[in-house]
This record gives C-alpha cells, structure tokens and sequence, in this order.
C-alpha cells in the first residue's frame, strides 16, 4: 500500500509502536495515539507531514471525536484504522470488582468502539477502508482461569469484528480481527498487566497462571512484535484479507484445538440438540 493514512491507537509501544514505524518506513502516513503526547514524542519523534501524535483518553467519546476530526483535518482522510490500544485484567471471576470489570471493558471494548462510531463515517463517504480490531488469541480459545475479564473483551471484540465485517462490505470496507498469541512486549510487565486487589484462595489455578506469566513468561514469548506487525500490513495490502487473522504458531495451534473441542461437542450432542427444534 502506498499514500495510506493509518490510525493506530495504543502506539507509544508494543505492536502498535512496531507497527507505526514499520507504516511510516514505507511512506504511509500515521496517526498515533497514546494517553500522554510525551510517550509518542521519544518513540516516534516530532510530528511532521506523515506524523501526526495525539494525546487522547480513548475512553472519552469526545476526545476519541475531536482525535479523529484533528486527523481529517490534517491529512484529508483515514485508510486504514488499527485500534490497537488495551490491558491484560488478571483475577478469577469472583473476585474481580465492578470497577475492575468496568473499566477493562471500557478500554478494551468501548473505546475502540468509540474510534468505530466517529471512523466509519469517514470511510463510508469514501466507500473505502480497512479495520484492524487487535484482540487476542484468547479472544477464540478462552480455556485460562484468572483471566476471565480480559478473555470476555477479546471475545466481544472479535464478535463486534464479526458483525462489522458483515455490515461494511457492501460499502467497501474491510475488517479484520488479528488474534495474535503471545508476543514479546511489555504486556506482562508488572507495570502493564493489572492485578485483581482481592483474590480468593480457593482458586489455586488462577494464581498459578498468574505466576507462570509475571514470573515466567514474561520476555520469553514467542512473538515478534516486528513480524506481527508486517503480517497486519501484508494483510492491509490483501484483495481479499481474512475476517479472522491468526498470529504465530501458538496462536494457529490453539484455534485449531478450540476447533477441534468445539466439532467434538456438536457430534456429541447433535442428536439431543437437533432434539430441541419443533416436529414438523
């Protein structure tokens, strides 16, 4: 692709700041986004004809709005729309908050829907565009306790991607939701990934995931962030990108596992399903 525009929130590090400057190598120009401006400015420098950094609360609808409107503004227009930018909520299901759950899902779910709702009007005018919704393998395969919260906005963010993909294409635009599985970022640091204030003994298994990814994951994964961001390009520049876009070699095996336990379940229980409808 060349003489693109690229929205990309989540940007200062991690898959969107891989992203960002593999975008910008290849002449496109970006818009990046962070919570604070001072992140983009020492990972990407000052802004210039092709760059464009903005300090935005992507949680604030009207912050998300006036981003966007700045970015029409500046480059006549937006290509491309990675909304990129999330956190990993740790916890067994009962011992999370309302406010935990809350406010994991406004980040995760409705900020990117906010970016959705002031995007698309553009990218319908122009009867072009391409949407990237970065989830998470265990947006597919959500078999880890302790991460229940994080795996229901993944899950919700592949759904929506679903939906979206169904409702643009006859306006020619394309979305993709990318499963990535666990890729070597700053996503399991200490100072990343968000811990549950109250945890229940009794769910052993739970704090033991915990462990294994603070004490044991973190830094060895799998995933090149470098890679995964060329993939995303690769498939920004498709005739026909996928829906579903996997990530890694762990990512395609645990979909295809979760495809394999879900087939079992249908012929297990076909007959006592099918059981359900009326006779006719």
């Amino acid at each position: 692709m060349s003489n693109k525009t690229w929205l990309i929130t989540g940007a200062a590090r991690g898959i969107g700041l891989s992203l960002a400057r593999q975008v910008l190598a290849r002449g496109d120009a970006v818009a990046a986004t962070s919570r604070t401006l001072e992140s983009l400015r020492e990972a990407l420098g000052a802004d210039s004809d092709r760059f464009l950094a903005l300090e935005v609360d992507l949680v604030s609808e009207p912050g998300v709005q006036a981003a966007i409107e700045k970015i029409i503004e500046v480059f006549g227009g937006i290509d491309v729309v990675v909304n990129n930018a999330g956190y990993g909520q740790q916890g067994a299901i009962e011992a999370l908050t309302d406010a935990e759950l809350r406010r994991n899902f406004d980040v995760n779910v409705f900020a990117p829907l906010h970016v959705l709702r002031h995007a698309l009007p553009h990218l319908r005018q122009q009867r072009s565009g391409h949407i990237f919704n970065v989830a998470s393998i265990v947006g597919f395969q959500g078999g880890y306790a302790g991460w229940g919260s994080y795996v229901a906005t993944k899950f919700a963010l592949a759904g929506l991607t679903e939906t979206l993909a169904a409702e643009v294409a006859e306006l020619g635009i394309k979305a993709t939701v990318v499963y990535p599985g666990p890729v070597r970022t700053g996503f399991l640091s200490r100072e990343s990934l968000v811990v549950a204030q109250h945890a229940i003994a009794d769910y052993a298994a739970a704090q033991a995931s915990l462990d294994l990814h603070l004490n044991g994951l973190d830094g060895q994964q799998a995933g090149d962030p470098e890679k995964l961001a060329l993939l995303i390009i690769q498939a920004a520049g498709a005739a026909q990108p996928p829906v579903h876009l996997f990530a890694g070699q762990i990512a395609n095996e645990l979909a295809e596992e979760k495809l394999k336990a879900v087939s079992g379940d249908l012929a297990a229980w076909r007959d006592a399903s099918q059981a359900t409808d009326f006779s006719e």
